[in-house]
Parts: structure tokens; C-alpha cells; sequence
């Protein structure tokens, strides 16, 4: 298994480019099988999740060609309509295929779909506004199953603005009979670019980045190109670990926009942030202060996975910080971790108070997810000493080549 190495301590300077999306490939990649016709994809990192979510288009009947950071996916031979537990345990993003697959095929089947185990994150709601649609869905023995005749518009009403279940709704009912009125939607950038790429493909959707969407449905899609939005998560992490490591660094293609609540926060620790059009630039001298209180909410709030990496940054402030998480209630785990390299963490249910220490220290720690993964990552990269990171797979799954882009702004980080 692949490791990760950093000598700590060096000062980040220099500018990097940020990927496209993870969390709007993966949606987006899913439409594609709405329509027979031929789709192309710009801005598409290669991470594990995405590699997964084109094994399950394969998996589909679908032609995927990759050239850069281009995906061409010819979905006009789309033959099947069962997932494999292979590819469906790969990633949490997979639950996306559901809608699209049963609006294309009039039936699906899939096993629950993995993830990091983060914490409970249940698909009823996906569940209750599929069979709205007037969808049959059927759930036995860990697998879900869906028939429809056609799918038919309707007022759905989110319990949560849960994002997945907000994109499932939009990929089913775009070829449906009547209009979907989504009530309590999801508001994340991640919709908006969905929707941008749906209309590409001559849906009718509008009120993405609002609390209702909604969606007239059409007889037939056609392939679109489309670029993904950059990755706003990503660019929180880099952002992250500049400030902990001092200097300068610049962030090319991020819109500033959809990361205001982390700009903010960033602010409020000392930072010093210009935004640009096509980028920021983050100046630290080294000094970070305390947060009272950093709430996790549904955007546009603090987002949930940018919450690790601010808990690094906020173990070498001057003060003492407390983290609400309030999306997912295990998100917490990487915080042991950090503690090896000299945090002082207390977790206790969804809180976690931070008591600011001077530096971190090498070691050798594991990623336990994603984005705790990334957090060990950057407080690795301002650490006195070397650490070794385990568990670089599950940082992959969100990052293309988190190595590179720090070794490109000085760190010495490097994969092994």
C-alpha cells in the first residue's frame, strides 16, 4: 500500500491550479446515461471515485474514453440496469445512479452503496421521493430495486436538503411526464452545475442554488459538453494548510464564490485573503488565531469536509476553538490521529474542543477517510519532523495529486 512522506516545517509559497469537482463529476457522469447520444467531459480528475463511477457506466453498456482531464462517455448502447456490488461499495456517489438508471431503463438494482464511514447516511430520503415520481422501489436483502412504467412529475417536499437526494430527484424526473417541484432542495454549487449540464442536454430545470427547483419534464436528452465547476473542497484543504505553514500561496481556477463561508472563517483566524476572478491568494505570517465556535451546516454554510482540515489548522492556534459538526455524527475519527502529532483534541458526540498547541510533530498516523485524510496531510506538511501517512487510497478517492500540488508550493511531501 502507498504511503505518504513529508518533512515538515517549510514554508509554502507559489501557485497551483485546483481540479475540477469530484462532487459534480460524479452526478454529472450519471446523466450522461439519460440520453442515447454521445456526452463530453472537461475538468474530470482521475480519482479513485471517478474511476469507479466509469467502471459503473462500463458496467452500463456505455463507451468511456479519457484524454486529460476529458471524458467522452457514448451511452447509445445502454443495455443493462444492475450494478454490481463491486463497484457499488466503492463509493457513497453511487446511490446518483439510481434515478438516472431507472428513468433510462424503467428498472434498476443496486446493493447500499459504501463510502467513508463518516456515519449514518441513510437513503430514505432518496427512497421516499423516488416513489413520489410514481417509481416502485423495492428494498430486499441489502439490494434496492426499481421498476417504473413512466415516471410522473410531483411536489416533493426534503425532510433534509440532503444533496444526493436532491441530484436523484433532478436525473429522474428531467424525463418524466409533468412538472417536479422540488421543495427544501439542496443548494451546493454541485446543483447548479448539474443543472447547467441537464439544460445542455435540453432538460428543463431552473432554481438550482435556491430552496426550490423545478423541473418540466421532456421526452428525449441529447449529449452536451460541459466543464465542471473547480473544487471547492480542495481548495479549502490548500488554503488550510498555507495558513498553518506561513507565506504566500495563490489558488488558480476556484470561484470565491462558493467557498464565502470558508473565506471567512479563514479571515477570522488571521488571514489575510484577496479574491480574484479566477483564483485567491492567502497570506499567513505563521499566527493563527482561535475560532469560539465553527458550526458544519448545508451550504451555504461551513461545509462538513472542509471541517478536518480546519481542525488542524485550528490545533495550532493561540487559543482554544470548538468544531459543532452537525451534518454527519462520526466525523470525528481522525482527530487520534492528530493527537499522535501533538494536538489536544476532546470529542464529545458532535463537538470537538481544540486547545491550540504550538506545532505539530511527525509520526507515523493513518487516514481513517477522506477528508481526515487530507487533514493529516496538511499538518503533516507543517510539522516539525517527518510523518508518514497510511491510507493515502481513501485521500485519492477526493484528491488527484495532493503530493504535487504541495510539492509545487514547497512542501516536501512525497509518495512512496
Amino acid at each position: 500500500m502507498s504511503k505518504l512522506l513529508i518533512k515538515g516545517g517549510k514554508t509554502l509559497n507559489g501557485s497551483v491550479r485546483v481540479q475540477g469537482a469530484k462532487n459534480s463529476v460524479l452526478p454529472i457522469l450519471a446523466a450522461t446515461v439519460l440520453c442515447d447520444d454521445i456526452s463530453t467531459i472537461h475538468g474530470c480528475p482521475q480519482l479513485r471515485d471517478v474511476s469507479a463511477a466509469v467502471k459503473i457506466l462500463e458496467c452500463l453498456g456505455c463507451r468511456v474514453k479519457r484524454e486529460g482531464d476529458t471524458l467522452t462517455v457514448d451511452a447509445k448502447c445502454v443495455s443493462a440496469a444492475d450494478l454490481p456490488d463491486s463497484l457499488m461499495r466503492r463509493m457513497r456517489s453511487s446511490i446518483t445512479f439510481l434515478g438516472a438508471i431507472t428513468a433510462r431503463c424503467g428498472r434498476a438494482k443496486m446493493c447500499s452503496p459504501g463510502g467513508c464511514e463518516i456515519g449514518i447516511r441513510p437513503i430514505d430520503l432518496h427512497i421516499k421521493a423516488l416513489r413520489e415520481l410514481g417509481i416502485r422501489v423495492y428494498e430486499t436483502g441489502g439490494y434496492t430495486e426499481t421498476e417504473a412504467d413512466r415516471i410522473k412529475g410531483a411536489d416533493i417536499h426534503l425532510d433534509f436538503p440532503s444533496v444526493g437526494a436532491t441530484e436523484n430527484i433532478m436525473l429522474a424526473s428531467c424525463l418524466g411526464d409533468g412538472k417536479t417541484t422540488i421543495w427544501n432542495a439542496a443548494k451546493e454549487p454541485e446543483i447548479s452545475d448539474l443543472q447547467d449540464f441537464l439544460c445542455k442536454m435540453g432538460a428543463k430545470i431552473k432554481g438550482a442554488g435556491s430552496d426550490v427547483i423545478v423541473i418540466d419534464g421532456v421526452k428525449k436528452l441529447h449529449g452536451a459538453e460541459h466543464r465542471v465547476i473547480p473544487d471547492r473542497i480542495v481548495a479549502a484543504t490548500y488554503l488550510c494548510t498555507g495558513a498553518m505553514c506561513g507565506g504566500e500561496i495563490n489558488l488558480t481556477n476556484i470561484c470565491s464564490t462558493h467557498i464565502k463561508s470558508v473565506i471567512s472563517v479563514l479571515k477570522d483566524t488571521g488571514m489575510i485573503i484577496k479574491e480574484e476572478k479566477d483564483g485567491i491568494t492567502l497570506k499567513s505570517n505563521g499566527r493563527i488565531l482561535p475560532i469560539d465556535i465553527l458550526r458544519t451546516m448545508p451550504y451555504p454554510g461551513f461545509p462538513t469536509d472542509a471541517q478536518a482540515p480546519f481542525a488542524a489548522l485550528l490545533s495550532l492556534a493561540e487559543g482554544t476553538s470548538v468544531i459543532v459538526e452537525n451534518i454527519f455524527e462520526n466525523r470525528f475519527k481522525y482527530c487520534g490521529e492528530l493527537c499522535r502529532m501533538g494536538a489536544d483534541i476532546k470529542v464529545s458526540g458532535r463537538a470537538a474542543v481544540i486547545r491550540g498547541v504550538k506545532r505539530f510533530y511527525g509520526a507515523c498516523v493513518t487516514a481513517m477517510d477522506l477528508r481526515g485524510g487530507a487533514a493529516l496531510v496538511a499538518a503533516g506538511a507543517a510539522a516539525h519532523g517527518e510523518t508518514q501517512i497510511d491510507g493515502v487510497n481513501l485521500i485519492e478517492r477526493g484528491y488527484e495529486s495532493i503530493e504535487d500540488d504541495l510539492a509545487k508550493l514547497g512542501a516536501d511531501i512525497k509518495k512512496d
